[in-house]
């Protein structure tokens, strides 16, 4: 018998799902993260997980794995010095940029603008120049390489990015160079341009290849350990990390190359709340992802996540295809405050984190939180036990919250109610982000809550949004790692093409299409997956002649080849008239093409509850005093393990389960599908 684990690690929680392959039964775990060394928490994790399903290590073959190690090492500066080579005449080019100021009107007086990862000092200039045809205008002078790269080497240089001047037309200077470096600067990991991210516009291709070399170190220290601690209790077990547009990387790919790992993460938690909605036949989605520090949300449609082409991490904007996922400073563990300066309530960003965490954890935390917050509203009573086992001190939690209370003049219960409300509000916006300034209507989607905190704000914000049902999936505290054991092996392949529509046809660019397949699949080839297990799917990145705006279309090569250019323009049209109003008559022009490669999925089956009629009576608890619109009242508390399909869960109700608690508002209801889901909805509709 064979098992795969999906492991998530969180900011304050790692959250862990095997797999039966042959079955599709599964087992959740939740345990604290381990903030000094993220490894630790995977151990303990896995411990736990085995534990509980009574299921030896050594039978698991796949561990499949979301991580915030890259996101985290450009968050707090703590990546390597990296040395940068660029064409004579270029050395500035990440000081040069792009022209952008953010903060809207008033932002060019206080926006200061952060130092690039590859510092000044570090970049030294290659005597030589490709054109833009990819013609050799000038050889590379070796010899005065050899005595630059020699000045970084005393400066101890930790990393090696390469980023010659219209290398994505002809990679033969920066391939040269590599061989010259790895002479110079022995043991120094060399990442090219050419090979991240082989595309035009000199700025995009340097800086995502720059944050390349940043984070790689880091990365692969991280992959090499976890493989090497995986290999001690499972011999020849295979590791893959989740990449930022939600396939998986081989653990070789993902030391390569780690900026296709910025929002590894929040990927994680989209691809579980598209496969387990789906189950229930629900396509168009809200995600709405809150763990102890942060919020993620995105966009579903059509059972596909929206993806963007630039990842943006803090201040850091690289070329990487990625989930289109915001964040927002949100999470169960953001901290309240009441700035002197305003005397105005504010929530987060700042937040306790897993050590000490909220007041209410009893560890040492004393700073009021959105957990604490919700503990004394009730919504959080004392039978809840985080994780399966860490009980919750209320009178920490009043404690903490009576500091905003007094600081605004308000009775504890009015500023528990504030903080909660804020935070709704922050997240509100988030939700906004994806849908309404993207040109989608919000009363269209379904909203999906999940994370440990997301089903306890899920009906307010469904509420806000008009998103209706919210759908809160079973053991939603571990969803994310549902999306690392459920996705699939993926690859892509990219190539700048810059033809306008009428100086090329559908067979050039078809022909193109399936030399760039063809390199996508050979890396799945060389991870043992069948072709016949691999799936192809097309994009081009396409523009109005003369615009220097790009949107990202996805079609199918067939209809390429039978019907024209045409297939990708009309769509292009479409995309450019939800998101801007209009359309132009202007002949259009194809800028990069790109293929992309996947596995087959994981199977899992999902598992459906016994039927029942609409009494939830079996699963009630005891009846329990909560705050909520402006008062107290009485709400039943439900054993979630104990609900039936076809339950109506009349609000205010609180459903309890291992790694999540759910809130129904009152004048809303609760409705168990045959999957275990809980749809709530207002109650008249």
């Amino acid at each position: 018998m064979s098992f795969r684990l999906g492991v998530d690690v969180g900011g304050t929680f790692t959250d862990l799902l095997l797999v039966n392959e042959q079955s599709g039964e599964m087992y959740t775990a939740k345990v604290p993260s381990t903030p000094e060394d993220s490894s630790i928490g995977v151990s303990n994790g896995i411990d736990r997980v085995c534990g509980d399903a009574d299921v030896d290590p050594g039978d698991i073959t796949h561990v499949m794995h979301g991580t915030t190690v890259a996101t985290n090492t450009i968050l707090t500066g703590t990546g390597a010095k990296v040395g940068l080579v660029t064409t004579k005449g270029y050395r500035q080019v990440l000081q040069i940029a792009r022209s952008f100021v953010p903060g809207g009107l008033g932002g060019w007086v206080i926006y200061n603008k952060s130092l690039p990862i590859a510092p000044l000092a570090l970049t030294i200039e290659a005597d030589e120049r490709v054109g833009a045809d990819g013609s050799v205008v000038h050889e590379l002078n070796v010899e005065s390489l050899e005595a630059e790269l020699q000045k970084l080497a005393g400066k101890g240089v930790e990393a090696l990015t390469v980023s010659l001047i219209n290398s994505f037309a002809n990679p033969a200077h920066e391939q040269q160079v590599r061989e010259v470096a790895e002479g110079v600067l022995p043991g120094v990991p060399v990442s090219l341009s050419s090979e991240v991210v082989p595309e035009m516009q000199e700025y995009e291709r340097t800086i995502t290849t720059v944050a390349n070399s940043y984070v790689r170190p880091k990365v692969a220290t991280y992959v090499r350990n976890l493989e090497q601690q995986l290999n001690d209790t499972m011999s020849g077990v295979q590791l893959h990390v989740l990449r930022s547009d939600g396939g998986l990387a081989s653990a070789d790919a993902a030391e390569a190359v780690p900026v296709n790992l910025l929002m590894s993460g929040p990927a994680g938690g989209v691809s579980g709340a598209i496969w387990i909605a789906s189950q229930a036949d629900h396509n168009n989605l809200l995600t709405f992802d809150m763990g102890g520090t942060s919020t993620d949300v995105a966009l579903v449609q059509d059972g596909q996540a929206q993806l963007r082409r630039e990842t943006t991490v803090g201040d850091v904007t690289v070329r990487a295809s990625s989930v289109d996922v915001r964040t927002v400073g949100a999470g169960g563990g953001s901290i309240a405050h009441v700035p002197e300066l305003t005397g105005a309530l504010r929530v987060g960003p700042q937040s306790a984190g897993a050590d000490p965490g909220p007041a209410a954890y009893a560890k040492g935390g004393e700073e009021p939180t959105v957990t604490d917050a919700n503990v004394v509203l009730g919504y959080l009573p004392a039978e809840v036990r985080l994780g399966g086992d860490m009980k919750l001190d209320r009178g920490a939690a009043e404690a903490a919250v009576q500091k905003i209370a007094d600081a605004l003049g308000l009775s504890l219960m009015e500023a528990a109610s504030g903080i909660v409300s804020l935070v709704n509000e922050n997240m509100y916006g988030a939700l906004r982000l994806v849908s309404v300034e993207q040109g989608h209507d919000p009363r269209e989607f379904a909203l999906i809550a999940f994370g440990g905190a997301g089903p306890l704000h899920a009906n307010a914000l469904g509420r806000l949004m008009s998103s209706w049902p919210v759908i809160i999936p079973p053991g939603p505290g571990v969803l994310c790692a549902y999306g690392d054991a459920t996705t699939r092996v993926r690859n892509e392949a990219s190539r700048t093409f810059i033809r306008r529509f009428g100086r090329t046809n559908a067979e050039e660019a078809a022909d193109i299409f399936a030399d760039l397949a063809e390199q996508a699949s050979q890396a799945l080839d060389e991870e043992g997956i069948p072709r016949s297990d691999q799936t192809l799917s097309y994009q081009a990145d396409i523009r109005y002649h003369g615009q220097g705006l790009l949107l990202t279309v996805d079609f199918e090569l067939d209809d390429l080849r039978q019907q024209g250019l045409d297939v990708i323009g009309d769509r292009f049209d479409q995309m450019h008239e939800q998101l801007f109003t209009f359309a132009l008559p202007e002949d259009k022009e194809l800028v990069n093409l790109r293929a992309v490669s996947e596995g087959k999925p994981t199977v899992v089956r999902a598992l459906r509850v016994a039927e029942g009629d609409a009494s939830p009576a079996a699963a009630e608890m005891v009846s329990h005093e909560i705050y909520v619109d402006g008062g107290m009242q009485q709400a039943m508390l439900y054993d979630r393990s104990k609900l039936k399909a076809g339950n109506v869960i009349t609000g205010p109700a609180i459903v309890l389960e291992m790694d999540s608690t759910t809130l129904i508002l009152p004048a809303h209801e609760g409705q168990v599908d045959e999957y275990g889901n809980i749809l709530i909805t207002p109650s008249n509709s």
